[in-house]
């Protein structure tokens, strides 16, 4: 294993770069497909609910096959990862497109177009962010390198997304052209996205040494079925993102119909950029004071007191509401910046019990089970939508407005409030992973096999509250990718 080593600035802000690519695609997809189905494309909320669900379901079992598919390549030239980039990015861009460009072929042609399009993106996604998301574990091991790609990835995500909400969100209105608007995006998306892409390849470079290049079947399950920190963050993070993806499905609904002040949105997206950048500084030390569990159960928390703000300001409240859109979006923000380091610390952990390293299908199932739940949590909210009786195009009644607040406020509360009794169990601390990572790296330096693997003493450190050497690696996933 490579002794930790410093990055170019370089290669940093091209990890990054693939993020924002990333999030033309992703970013769009979570922000405004709801919204398009419902008011462009004709579908009712309901059948825009099932559909969200099927495929994003669809989407999460896609992530665990281009884990698997992951895991068994390898190119001598350009590595385990960034081929999957380059051959796979053009097709992606394209499908978005087509995502955003429903024909009028009838109640049944449409929605059957809606679900191969939408589903052909999700799988095109996965073959392309699994090895993404996987190559920050091979370009180093060093926790401050990995904390600068964590934050780089977290700001190139988050400019684009701040991007759509300032620029894009406020033209989706009543009356307004709105197809024309979402192909003029989806077709500049597909060019600034593939340079963005090529970027990423030409700069973002594997170091780390790996015994196994292609990793079989029975050696992935083997590192999954003993990761026991891996599947009680995964099940954390179902909670997690279901609640998270109901707030962000309804958002737009949310000032536009109730609150009545869409034109908030593009301030939401600018105090979402100023935030991730401020606490893009500040987590680092946050988390070498109290750990990366504590961080993320007290930025949970915060997200929980915001939903109940939403839930409970009245329509007429219009900052007290949007101050819980506020209150809601620091704690997602906190909570996404330390997920990822928490990841990165279980395929260590996985490497530890087994001696086999698998980036990724370990990255792959932590992104089937947040696919997952963004599928539950897109699907509960189109659901409350139809249950209030949304309609488009006009003013709302009370129980639409019901309806929206119960898929903004209630339902992240009680779903992140899930989160945390399940993360509250989570035993891989700072200390723990510390010790692991030396344990991996004198097995390597002293050439021991897989045999050695699971036989070292990092568990008695288990419930130790962390170690400022150790904490800061890995660092941010952006609110959307979310999604991912």
């Amino acid at each position: 294993m490579n002794k930790p080593s410093k990055l170019s600035k370089l290669s940093i802000i091209g990890y990054g770069a693939g993020d924002a690519a990333n999030n033309l695609a992703f970013t769009t997809a979570t922000m405004f497909l709801l919204v398009y189905y419902t008011d462009v494309a004709g579908i009712s909320a309901a059948a825009a609910g099932t559909l969200l669900l099927a495929v994003r379901i669809f989407d999460a079992f896609a992530d665990v096959f281009a884990g698997r598919v992951v895991d068994r390549a390898f190119s001598k030239r350009f590595g385990k990862f960034r081929p999957f980039i380059m051959f796979g990015s053009i097709p992606l861009l394209l499908l978005s497109v087509a995502t955003f460009s429903v024909p009028q072929l009838g109640e049944s042609g449409t929605l059957l177009y809606a679900y191969v399009t939408y589903a052909a993106l999700g799988l095109a996604y996965s073959l392309v962010n699994i090895p993404y998301g996987s190559l920050a574990g091979a370009m180093t091991q060093d926790p401050g390198e990995r904390a600068k790609l964590g934050s780089a990835r977290l700001i190139g995500a988050l400019l684009v997304g701040s991007g759509l909400g300032i620029f894009v969100a406020p033209l989706i209105k009543p009356g307004a052209d709105l197809q024309g608007t979402f192909t003029t995006i989806t077709l500049v998306f597909v060019v600034i996205g593939a340079a963005l892409y090529f970027f990423t390849v030409l700069t973002a470079k594997e170091r780390v040494h790996r015994a196994v290049p292609n990793v079989t079947l029975k050696q992935s399950v083997d590192t999954l079925k003993g990761n026991k920190p891996l599947l009680m963050l995964c099940l954390s993070s179902f909670f997690f993102l279901s609640g998270y993806l109901a707030l962000t499905s309804v958002q737009l609904y949310y000032l536009r119909d109730v609150l009545g002040r869409l034109d908030l949105y593009p301030v939401l997206s600018i105090t979402q950029l100023v935030l991730t950048l401020v606490l893009a500084g500040f987590m680092p030390r946050l988390v070498r004071t109290i750990g990366k569990k504590r961080v993320y159960i007290y930025s949970s928390l915060v997200t929980v007191v915001g939903g109940i703000i939403i839930f409970f300001t009245p329509a007429s409240q219009v900052w007290i509401g949007f101050s819980g859109l506020l209150i809601s979006l620091v704690g997602v923000l906190a909570v996404n910046i330390v997920v990822w380091a928490l990841e990165a610390d279980t395929v260590e952990y996985g490497e530890w019990k087994t001696g086999v390293r698998t980036e990724g299908i370990t990255y792959a199932l932590f992104s089937f089970t947040r696919k997952t739940g963004q599928a539950v949590g897109g699907a509960l909210a189109a659901y409350a939508l139809a249950l209030g009786g949304y309609k488009s195009g006009g003013a709302q009644t009370a129980e639409a407005i019901f309806g929206i607040q119960i898929a903004a406020g209630a339902l992240p509360a009680v779903l992140t409030i899930l989160a945390v009794l399940v993360m509250s169990k989570y035993k891989l601390t700072d200390a723990m992973h510390a010790e692991i990572l030396t344990e991996i790296r004198a097995r390597h330096a002293g050439g021991e096999g897989a045999d050695t693997a699971g036989a070292g003493t990092a568990g008695a450190t288990s419930d130790g509250a962390g170690t400022a050497g150790a904490t800061s690696d890995g660092a941010a996933k952006p609110l959307s990718s979310t999604t991912n």
